[in-house]
This record gives structure tokens, C-alpha cells and sequence, in this order.
């Protein structure tokens, strides 16, 4: 009993390693745009392995995992770098929510199985939902009030307007990507006999 259960922890281990690794290189894949007010605005692929974090190790490590993951892209690059600590939670954001609404919801409360296609696009969707509403917070009162010096909202939701372009392709790209890529390491898994060792 104690063996096996050592097993389900060294595998979670293992891929949570893997997903923050790919959380970070993820974010290494990007084009920056043009736009120089309230700091760098980019399109990545960052986004979609923070929510298949949470798609296949639940809540927790998949929190864990997008949220290290993106802290350590951010303190590999000069100009994110006094920021790593607030992406960590609003990165760690899309780990979280793609998780618990996958697990808390789909496999424990409706009884769905684990690469149901529908129910991991559901739960990117919210994790891409949860995360506009998260970013544009911090977008407003950090990058807005605290580095830029805005003191009214029209200049706070000028700049949330304008980086909201990238976060609408950033997340329909994860809502799109996350699940398909999920299908395919579960299938991957249960040919290998680990899927159900690992998750929520």
C-alpha cells in the first residue's frame, strides 16, 4: 500500500516537474507587440500549458506548476523580473481553475471520465474566463495606478483595452490547444497503465 502510494507521488512529482519545465518554455514562444504602455504586451503559448496543468494533475500541483513555471520565464527576463512573484498567482490561476472545475466538478460531481473532451473544454474555458478577470485586476491597479502613475479609471481601462487583444487570443488558444492535448496524454497514460495514479 505504502509503495504504491509512493509511486502516485513520484509520478505527480515527475509531471508536475514536466508541466512547470513546459509552462517555462511555453512562455519562451511568443511575439511581443508594439505596444509600450504599462509594460510588454505578448501573444505566447504560455497560457496553454498553465491550463494543462490543471487538466492533468488536478488543482494543487497544477497550480503549482503554471505558476512556477511562469515565475521562472519571468525571472530569466530583465524586464519581467520584479514582477515573477505576482505571476506566479495570477498564472497560477489558470492551474487552479482548469483544475478544480475538471476534477471538483466533472470527475468527482458528474462522474465524468478524465479525458472527456467536453469537460476539459469546459474547464479550459473557465480557467481562460478566471484568468481575463484576474490579469485584468492586476493589469489595472499594478501596471496602471502603481508603474504607470494613472490616477483616473479611464487610463486603467484604456490600458486594460489595449493589452485585451493578446489575452482573448492567448486564452482562446489554450481553450482550443489544452484539451486536444490533454486526449492525448491521457490516452497515453491509460495505454501505459498511470492515468488513473495521476490527478485530482
Amino acid at each position: 500500500m505504502n509503495q504504491s502510494k509512493n509511486r502516485e507521488r513520484i509520478l505527480t512529482l515527475c509531471v508536475a516537474a514536466m508541466m512547470t519545465a513546459l509552462v517555462t518554455a511555453g512562455n519562451f514562444a511568443r511575439i511581443v507587440l508594439p505596444l509600450s504602455v504599462g509594460g510588454v504586451t505578448a501573444f505566447t503559448l504560455g497560457n496553454i500549458m498553465c491550463t494543462l496543468s490543471g487538466l492533468l494533475l488536478g488543482p494543487w500541483w497544477g497550480f503549482a506548476a503554471a505558476g512556477l513555471g511562469s515565475l521562472l520565464y519571468d525571472l530569466t527576463q530583465g524586464y519581467y523580473a520584479h514582477e515573477a512573484f505576482i505571476t506566479f498567482f495570477v498564472k497560477g490561476v489558470y492551474g487552479l481553475v482548469s483544475g478544480l472545475v475538471m476534477y471538483y466538478g466533472f470527475v468527482r460531481l458528474l462522474k465524468k471520465e478524465r479525458d472527456n473532451y467536453l469537460a476539459l473544454l469546459v474547464s479550459s474555458l473557465c480557467a481562460a474566463l478566471a484568468f481575463l478577470v484576474i490579469y485584468s485586476v492586476k493589469v489595472y491597479f499594478y501596471n496602471g495606478m502603481l508603474i504607470e502613475g494613472f490616477t483616473t479609471p479611464v487610463q486603467c481601462w484604456a490600458l486594460i483595452v489595449g493589452k485585451l487583444p493578446a489575452t482573448l487570443v492567448n486564452g482562446a488558444l489554450a481553450v482550443i490547444c489544452a484539451p486536444v492535448l490533454s486526449v492525448a496524454i491521457r490516452k497515453a497514460l491509460k495505454e501505459a497503465r498511470l492515468e488513473e495514479k495521476l490527478g485530482g
